[in-house]
């Protein structure tokens, strides 16, 4: 990573990060050309889980080349440059937290440890609940899960960057908290927050 100061090893925050943000972006290769699928997806057993027809390009394409990479991104506020109280455009920007994972796709085999990525993938994006839990043996489930292609991307390398206002100056931070909390939408305060957090 080129820029040291927005890079985050924190184990906590990644997990925390990939359990809020819905979805990435899978990336494939296609004879030599990128291949990108939006996909939801669920940290599971130490890697990536995410499920799909037994049929497809992206299926054909992993079955080809199992190396892949997946892109997060989970958008804070929009800087404008105004905010630097300045005339020029060079000082708009974007804070964020992003997450690049490479490694290697394998299939998911058995219907038990499909069903636990299932209910992995629920957990994550039903929190609520209301839903009879996944399991092989169940007769709501069984057709499906036999039927379903659930594949876990096991990571080489976790590339993570959270951009926050970690290079300003003292001065220039409490600047941006100032307009952020002016603006005041709830992304502003949500960025602020986190700003204040990493201070």
């Amino acid at each position: 990573m080129r820029r040291n100061e927005f890079e985050i090893t924190d184990k906590e925050i990644i997990h925390t990060l990939l359990s809020e943000c819905e979805y990435g972006t899978l990336s494939l290769i296609d004879n030599n050309v990128p291949y990108g699928i939006p996909l939801n997806f669920v940290w599971w057993e130490e890697g990536i889980a995410f499920h799909g027809a037994k049929e497809g390009k992206k299926i054909e394409l992993i079955a080809q080349n199992p190396n892949a990479s997946l892109s997060i991104v989970k958008p804070y506020s929009l800087l404008p440059s105004y905010f630097s109280e300045t005339t020029s455009a060079c000082p708009a920007s974007q804070l964020y937290a992003s997450i690049i994972m490479q490694g290697v796709i394998t299939i998911i085999e058995s219907n038990e440890h499909k069903a636990s990525a299932l209910n992995a993938l629920m957990e994550k994006l039903q929190p609520e609940k209301r839903y009879e839990t996944i399991t092989a043996e169940n007769p709501m489930y069984k057709k499906r899960i036999e039927e379903i292609m659930i594949l876990k991307l096991i990571p080489k390398s976790i590339s993570c960057k959270l951009k926050m206002g970690q290079n300003l100056p003292p001065e220039r931070k409490k600047l941006l908290l100032k307009h952020l909390e002016e603006r005041g939408t709830p992304l502003d305060l949500l960025s602020a927050n986190a700003i204040r957090q990493l201070s």
